[in-house]
């Protein structure tokens, strides 16, 4: 019988510092072996407190990632922690998940005929040291839309409106919004993906 190649180099272990779906599924669509594990850290103190240093907006979807990374880290020595985030903006300044239908419609109404900018940054932590951090960005510009249309899509969508930020998930219905897109679509979805294997080679992780 053929000897089965490996991927993965399994002197590693993978931690997914994450509770997104569609990370888990990006990893698992590649091929890497990994485990998952909640972060417990409150993400808009996080945020609060980067911000009153004087962080830049567009480095706290880095600075959050590490932190998830790290936290989890402290609970699974000798793991490479994988955390990740993603801000959308506009303009400069960072909008966040609504927490109801009727906060996604206004904030759609808002970049309605505009182009808003996502970034998605990662960052490996191993013992609590980072060990790689990247990012990547996206800008999207979306479509013109009416109120009707935006009521449209709602009642398509449904409470999942309130699970993105944006209000929009490009992978379903989300990509009806959209006029213009340039940017890679695994960073789209809140994992750049290409350098994220470039990092695990570098590791010694990964074989090919």
């Amino acid at each position: 019988m053929p000897r089965v190649p490996i991927l993965w180099n399994p002197d590693h272990k993978l931690i997914l510092a994450s509770r997104s779906e569609t990370r888990r599924h990006l990893l698992a669509s590649v091929g890497i072996p990994f485990e998952t594990a909640t972060t417990e850290i409150d993400e808009r103190t996080v945020e609060k407190a980067f911000l009153s240093r004087g962080g830049a907006a567009q480095k706290l979807a880095g600075f959050l990632a590490q932190a998830k990374a790290i936290e989890v880290s402290r609970r699974r020595p000798g793991a490479l922690c994988v955390g990740a985030d993603q801000i959308l903006s506009l303009d400069g300044q960072i909008l966040h998940k609504a927490g109801a239908i009727r906060d996604v419609a206004a904030q759609l109404a808002r970049l309605s005929g505009r182009t808003h900018r996502l970034t998605s940054a990662f960052a490996i932590v191993k013992d609590g040291r980072v060990a790689y951090e990247a990012e990547d960005h996206a800008d999207m510009t979306m479509r013109s839309l009416t109120a009707t249309q935006i009521d449209l899509y709602l009642r398509l969508v449904g409470e999942a409106a309130v699970t993105s930020v944006g209000g929009y998930q490009l992978e379903k219905f989300g990509v009806h919004l959209m006029e213009n897109i340039q940017g890679d679509y695994a960073t789209i979805l809140g994992l750049p993906i290409l350098k994220l294997l470039s990092c695990l080679r570098l590791e010694g992780a990964l074989a090919l």
